[in-house]
């Protein structure tokens, strides 16, 4: 996985990506009121949430791909940005719209973003072989 440096700083995002995605995936597919004050009522929200765990499984699946094969690393990069990035942008406009969240999303938003930025540092950095030289 990290045969060197430069494979660490490649890909640590992507390992802890995986490593908050996943339980946060089963929380919202089996018991979203366990950490949410959530209350599912219906059969389609149930569908909802177990269809936003599939996507959430599927994503940290391809990037466990790009952690140990080279050939889905530069796809699992970028489908890591879009995902880490589409999350916090969408936390942010929630600040505007709908007020401040507590503390543990309002954490959560600086960390997708935080990640997000340093994928795309890792795809445009003069140093990795994904950069134009």
């Amino acid at each position: 996985m990290f045969k060197t440096k430069q494979d660490f700083i490649k890909k640590i995002h992507l390992l802890i990506s995986i490593c908050i995605v996943v339980p946060v995936a089963f929380f919202y597919g089996f018991n979203p009121a366990f950490h949410f004050d959530i209350q599912l009522q219906t059969v389609d929200e149930h569908n909802f949430f177990k269809a936003i765990m599939g996507i959430y499984l599927g994503f940290s699946f391809l990037w466990l791909l790009g952690l140990f094969k080279r050939n889905y690393l530069r796809m699992a990069l970028v489908t890591n940005i879009i995902f880490m990035m589409g999350l916090g942008l969408g936390r942010v406009l929630s600040f505007f719209l709908d007020g401040t969240p507590t503390f543990g999303y309002q954490f959560g938003t600086f960390a997708e973003l935080f990640i997000g930025c340093y994928g795309i540092w890792v795809l445009t950095n003069k140093n990795t072989s994904f950069a134009k030289k």
